[in-house]
């Protein structure tokens, strides 16, 4: 995952600008839906468990063309399907599950045209997601339902055929750690996902 986000910066970074006058094409408001892998990571004291499932939402945004640079303004309302279990995290035989529900995100990102209809982007912004944890230690059984704030940061190429577009994205959100009534729990949160998206633009 390292490596591909690094080669798409690398690229929508030195890629000739040539192309660039063509880049009208690449504007615009766009709607969309998104669906792809999704893979959750739970950690306590050092060690970590990590679990996949499908990612599926809509998402919608403006892209501004700067001459040369696209800007774009987003946001992306989505769901999981994903469930991590960890044991034996303080006392032998205990349990904790996360289940992911529904991921709220808005950011921006920036991009170059690589030609015409092609853009590489790379973008940031705020994400929240709705999880719920349950801890059983053999004797008690804890359950939450909570919000989690953290950033995303991503990146991906775009293309564009007349009103429709279709995109090819990795991002990694981060938590931080899972607080409950002001008490820091320990366990920490993060997700990787490459998803597909695709939609018209108007």
């Amino acid at each position: 995952m390292k490596n591909f986000l690094g080669l798409v910066l690398a690229a929508s970074f030195i890629a000739v600008p040539a192309h660039a006058q063509d880049s009208e094409r690449l504007d615009g408001f766009k709607l969309g839906a998104v669906v792809g892998y999704d893979s959750v990571t739970i950690g306590f004291a050092g060690e970590d468990g990590s679990k996949g499932g499908l990612n599926y939402g809509v998402t919608a945004g403006y892209d501004f063309d700067l001459g040369g640079v696209i800007l774009g303004l987003e946001g992306e309302f989505s769901d999981s399907t994903t469930k991590e279990t960890v044991t034996d995290i303080d006392v032998v035989g205990d349990e904790a599950s996360l289940a992911a529900g529904r991921d709220l995100y808005v950011g921006a990102r920036l991009g170059v045209p690589v030609s015409e209809n092609v853009l590489l982007y790379a973008k940031g912004g705020y994400t929240n997601a709705r999880v719920k944890l349950r801890y059983n230690d053999g004797v008690d059984t804890f359950s939450a339902g909570d919000n989690l704030g953290g950033f995303r940061i991503g990146a991906g190429a775009e293309y564009v055929s007349g009103p429709i577009f279709g995109r090819l994205e990795y991002r990694y959100s981060d938590y931080g750690d899972y607080k409950y009534d002001g008490f820091n729990t320990g366990i920490s949160t993060k997700r990787n996902q490459v998803v597909l998206s695709g939609g018209y633009r108007f």
